[in-house]
């Protein structure tokens, strides 16, 4: 499995158990990325923040995924890589017939920045 935007990240920490994932990832605030989203005041994308967390699950499951329902998501703070760029990402995980349920939640200091309640499904 291939980080889709290299660079844009580091894994500090991973932690798997039976509920699922707690990871601390820091952002590369000279990221490519943030010369375009937006030059001057970068902003992570929202797009981006939704392939961590599949990049992760991916990880914790070793297969590769794709989305196949994003049902809830809510962008609740923005994210600044240069003033926020360390990032704890809790992620519970639910398999039923081939599906990966997944709801997540990914805050910086103390602020809740995003909310996902997603379905994978598995490519192999």
């Amino acid at each position: 499995m291939l980080m889709l935007i290299e660079g844009l990240y580091t894994t500090e920490s991973f932690y798997k158990n039976e509920e699922g994932i707690s990871a601390k990832i820091k952002l590369n605030p000279r990221h490519e990325i943030f010369k375009g989203h937006f030059p001057g005041k970068p902003i992570m994308p929202g797009v981006c923040m939704i392939q961590i967390i599949k990049e992760l699950t991916e990880r914790s499951l070793d297969q590769d995924l794709f989305l196949s329902v994003a049902a809830n998501v809510k962008f609740m703070a923005i994210i600044n890589p240069e003033t926020d760029p360390v990032l704890f990402i809790e992620i519970n995980l639910t398999e039923l017939d081939g599906l990966i349920k997944v709801k997540s939640t990914t805050i910086f200091g103390e602020t809740v920045a995003l909310k996902l309640s997603a379905t994978f499904k598995s490519i192999t």
